[in-house]
């Protein structure tokens, strides 16, 4: 007797995760790892209801959705597959612990600890811009699609890792940081859609922010030179911009960042090795 509860899974392995069997009414796939940071991507047949803790996910016109974990999640998540006739079929997840590289400097100026009083008003703002780029769940599914690299260079930082300046945690890093000449070029990992161009933000200096679809989100910090504007749609491989060191950078390099909405995920999770 087919167990209706059990969860199909294709794709890249998942940690931890109980028998695979097909449920009797669906074809459903769910691919990534069950992990801190991770995002996950699935699909349903057209008609489905997928949510996860109780919160519905948008699917594309194909029945693609994805959903991620924090970077410290210990709490296990709730899989809801609801099929058009109405069985169900429900699915814990229960994301796998990460060890994350802790660092400590001390004697650094305080100048470089903590930004100066007067820039605060700045940086609030612009942080309000970001997260308002980040709300957009469109009816896209290149998220589905596999990444490709945005930049080709030596990984000098890493997701989750933390700094602890003179003796104060700072917040943990939550991108990929590839070194690069000043100038290299930047392509798009997949297709999306700009939602944020700006040339010179406090801590980011030149970023951009792609939309690609349902809130999946991906963004290019520190460029020195933006190929795009708002509202462009790009292809994978188009340019995005180009290496820079503007914001708070010490040296060129690309900061790529990947977001679930609001969520911090691990882009290094959707690369191919490089």
């Amino acid at each position: 007797m087919i167990d209706r509860r059990r969860l199909l899974v294709n794709g890249l392995a998942l940690v931890a995760c109980a028998a695979v069997v097909r449920p009797a009414w669906s074809a459903t796939t769910l691919s990534g790892n069950i992990t801190q940071g991770a995002l996950l991507r699935g699909r349903v047949a057209t008609g489905t209801k997928v949510s996860v803790d109780g919160q519905l996910l948008g699917l594309s016109s194909q029945g693609d959705f994805a959903f991620g974990f924090a970077y410290d999640r210990t709490k296990p998540a709730m899989l809801k597959i609801e099929a058009p006739d109405g069985a169900t079929e429900e699915q814990t997840l229960t994301p796998s612990p990460r060890q994350y590289d802790v660092q400590k400097i001390n004697g650094l100026p305080e100048s470089l600890v903590e930004p100066p009083a007067d820039v605060m008003e700045r940086i609030t703002r612009e942080a309000a811009q970001i997260e308002e780029a980040r709300k957009r769940d469109t009816d896209e599914a290149w998220f589905a699609d596999q990444f490709a690299w945005p930049v080709k260079g030596p990984v000098t930082g890493v997701y989750g890792s933390q700094r602890i300046l003179n003796g104060v945690p700072k917040r943990p890093h939550f991108g990929l940081d590839i070194a690069a000449g000043q100038g290299k070029p930047i392509h798009a990992p997949v297709g999306g859609i700009v939602t944020m161009a700006e040339q010179d933000l406090y801590f980011t200096g030149g970023t951009v922010i792609l939309d690609h679809g349902r809130g999946i989100s991906t963004t290019y910090l520190h460029m020195s030179r933006l190929d795009v504007k708002v509202g462009d749609r790009l292809a994978q491989g188009d340019p995005v911009g180009a290496i820079g060191k503007t914001g708070r950078a010490t040296g060129p390099h690309l900061c790529w960042r990947l977001n679930w909405f609001q969520e911090r995920l691990d882009p290094a999770m959707v690369l191919p090795k490089a």
